[in-house]
């Protein structure tokens, strides 16, 4: 009896032994499942991490008209608006030829008041493009010396224009509504654009837009002049923020400007000698 009991405790103690182990092992396996990691990655020290790239690899860019070594004397060199320089707005076409028409949009009025306004410039003029130049950039430059200005502030628009009948059209089929309802919708997109060239050193400082937008109904007669009248009168609304843009960007260049006792350190020391060799 004593042996039987005996045998009962010792497989009790077996199974309790057994049933322990097996939820050591399950919990363990588990967690194993739960707490999944992954091993870091192998980045590398700071030491072997590449170096910022500098250089242009890339050999058919350095055909151009800037040399290798005068493109990183410009890009090297401070960038600031000189102080006590003179300022001229010249209207420009394409490929900023001077344009030849007559500027009938009051964009470079307004810009030019507002830039005398500023304080920026001690003398700030609209650029008459009638005196006889040479077109593209050697023109402009050749206006910016007999107006003995640093600085030319280019101004340019373009339009995109498009036309189509609208849901008047049904008035068509009336003889009476093919004159006089407003099935023509005229459509035109804009953009204006102001330049900061920097005649002495050839660059640009900075370029500002202003997009517009907007449609009118009409009907059929004199569209031409309609779409005139449009255009004009975007012109005029958004004028005065083309201006605050460009005033803006300005007195940051004022702002960049080196303290006289640093005027010595500029890099290169001649960047407004204007000695690279731009192909105008």
């Amino acid at each position: 009896m004593k042996k039987r009991q005996v045998n009962s405790v010792t497989s009790l103690i077996v199974l309790v032994i057994f049933v322990a182990a097996a939820s050591s092992g399950c919990s363990s396996a588990s967690k194993g499942f739960l707490r999944a990691e992954m091993k870091p990655l192998q980045l590398g020290s700071p030491a072997s991490t590449p170096k910022v790239l500098k250089k242009d690899h890339f050999k058919r860019d350095h055909s151009g008209s800037i040399s290798e070594s005068d493109l990183r004397r410009v890009l090297d060199a401070p960038v600031f608006l000189e102080a006590d320089a003179r300022l001229g707005v010249v209207p420009v076409a394409t490929c900023y030829q001077p344009d030849p028409e007559l500027p009938l949009a009051i964009v470079p009025h307004e810009l030019s008041k507002a830039l005398e306004d500023s304080g920026l410039f001690t003398v700030t003029t609209e650029v008459s493009t009638d005196w006889p130049a040479d077109s593209g950039i050697s023109g402009l430059r050749e206006l910016a010396a007999r107006y003995r200005s640093e600085y030319l502030l280019l101004y340019r628009h373009r339009f995109v224009d498009r036309s189509y009948t609208n849901e008047w059209g049904w008035f068509y089929l009336t003889v009476l509504g093919i004159f006089v309802a407003p099935s023509q919708t005229l459509e035109t997109d804009g953009v204006l654009e102001a330049t900061l060239f920097d005649v002495k050193t050839g660059t640009l400082l900075f370029t500002v837009f202003e997009r517009v937008h907007n449609e009118v109904n009409e009907n059929i007669w004199n569209n031409e002049r309609k779409r005139r009248e449009l255009k004009s009168k975007l012109l005029e609304q958004v004028a005065e923020k083309l201006a605050d843009k460009v005033v803006h960007k300005s007195r940051l260049l004022a702002a960049a400007r080196p303290q006289p006792e640093s005027e010595n350190n500029l890099v290169g020391g001649d960047l407004a000698a204007d000695k690279f060799n731009f192909d105008y």
